[in-house]
């Protein structure tokens, strides 16, 4: 379908929508904010599936509809600015810029894949690598272009044998998406999930109950995905060979020494990183905020005697789009449920659906999500105002269900253009990297082995981590 005809009936789509919410005799349970807020919602939802209009536009756009109609307050839109997990995402990419500035992700990943003898290591190597930035730089384009060095370094190294460059090139945008999952600060759309939650239930995800079930998940997933992309990308003779990436190799696609002494610079920012992340893993025992706690760390990096890196430098890393887009679309959910709309939405679900099926079907409508929603924070904004409700009318526990929509939603491996760290990798010049055909075989096999595995922790881990199925 072209874009114009993929235009043509999103427009008649939501045109359509929109008549029959217009007409008073359709649907009489539904007030007349609901029926505002389905409309604009449905607008929404059309023109991120088939325009090229920005997403954050987009939602500010809807954003400002609810307000101007009176659904929402401006003190509602405009205070979802000052959120915690706002600031939580702006100190986080603060401490981000400090991390690249002083080059320590090069030393890291010397020091990791430098170890490895043989292909197979050297996946699982980078894959731990790569998890581990999750808790260093927020958003998955930021690891990606973080990443980036690292594996032309490693293309260069392996220059002469090719399939394993072009499996590299695919592992390495797979684990960065497949473990974001993480943290709470691994993607934007988290945010978004903990917001909707929150205004919808009551119930509350800080970032230390995040990391207990979505580390073991997002560990599980990217050793799972390299397996995967190892096996699907190369064959027995490719595997076979040894394998050697030296530190001088490294070196020459980094800016900062990899090896060698650590600088004053390094030392400093590897201590207030450490802490940063100590702080918010213990936050049940002191109580402090992750957001105060991130925004202590932001304070500290950019400080003349002790940071590496000009505040106003590292904010100019910040994804301002994002944050906009963030708070737009945690509006839209407070219309959604204080208006009755997502309710009434989901009302005529059948009561009496199995937990397990009524989670089946969220986690393979949320897998196959990024086949229309390109963005993943876009893919979160409706599909977890409306799971939330849904999940409590069919008994199953509101938490799991969110985490796994947002868990599942992870996946956007299918196209190049379906998510920037696919993008990125798929065409980096001078080096042969993966084609829409590798991306689709890969697809092919990993959306049910990613989706199984989401269900498998959604049913049998988290329950045991506090997180049950029912309520």
């Amino acid at each position: 379908m072209t874009s114009n005809l993929r235009l043509a009936a999103a427009l008649c789509v939501a045109l359509s929508l929109c008549a029959l919410l217009a007409v008073p005799a359709n649907f009489p349970a539904l007030g007349g904010d609901a029926r505002l807020t389905l409309a604009v919602f449905a607008l929404a939802t059309c023109a991120w599936i088939a325009t090229p209009v920005d997403d954050t536009y987009i939602a500010l756009g809807a954003g400002l509809a609810l307000t101007a109609t009176g659904v929402i307050s401006s003190d509602t839109l405009f205070g979802t600015l000052g959120e915690a997990t706002v600031w939580l995402l702006v100190c986080a990419f603060v401490l981000a810029a400090a991390v690249a500035r002083t080059g320590l992700a090069g030393r890291a990943a010397a020091f990791l894949v430098g170890g490895a003898r043989t292909v197979r290591q050297l996946v699982h190597l980078t894959t731990a690598a790569l998890v581990v930035t999750a808790f260093a730089v927020p958003a998955t384009s930021g690891r990606a272009a973080l990443a980036l060095p690292v594996f032309l370094a490693l293309a260069k190294a392996l220059a002469d044998r090719k399939r394993l460059v072009v499996m590299l090139a695919l592992l390495f945008p797979t684990v960065i998406l497949l473990s974001a999952v993480a943290t709470l600060i691994g993607a934007g759309a988290h945010l978004i999930t903990v917001s909707v939650l929150w205004e919808a239930t009551g119930d509350r995800i800080g970032f230390t109950q995040w990391l207990l079930l979505g580390l073991p998940l997002a560990l599980a997933s990217s050793h799972l995905a390299a397996e995967t992309v190892l096996l699907t990308t190369t064959r027995r003779a490719d595997r076979a060979g040894p394998v050697r990436v030296t530190a001088e190799e490294m070196q020459r696609h980094s800016e900062s020494p990899v090896t060698g002494a650590w600088t004053q610079a390094e030392k400093r920012c590897a201590l207030l990183l450490a802490t940063v992340v100590a702080l918010w893993c213990s936050e049940p025992l002191h109580q402090v905020s992750p957001a105060v706690v991130a925004l202590i760390g932001a304070v500290v990096a950019s400080s003349p005697a002790l940071g590496t890196v000009r505040l106003k430098d590292a904010l100019r890393t910040v994804p301002w789009s994002l944050l906009l887009f963030m708070a737009a679309t945690m509006a839209m959910g407070v219309a959604l449920a204080d208006s009755g709309a997502a309710k009434w939405l989901v009302s005529g679900l059948p009561a009496d659906v199995a937990p397990g099926v009524f989670l089946g079907v969220v986690v393979a409508v949320s897998t196959a999500a990024h086949l229309v929603l390109q963005s993943r924070s876009a893919r979160s904004s409706v599909l977890v105002p409306l799971v939330v409700p849904a999940a409590v009318g069919a008994g199953v526990n509101p938490v799991a269900a969110a985490l796994a929509s947002t868990a599942a939603a992870g996946f956007c491996h299918t196209l190049p253009a379906s998510a920037k760290p696919v993008t990125l990798f798929a065409d980096v010049p001078g080096v042969p990297t993966y084609t829409p055909r590798d991306l689709l075989r890969l697809s092919a096999v990993l959306a049910p082995l990613t989706a199984l595995l989401v269900l498998f922790f959604a049913a049998a881990v988290w329950p045991l981590l506090g997180v049950p199925v029912t309520r």
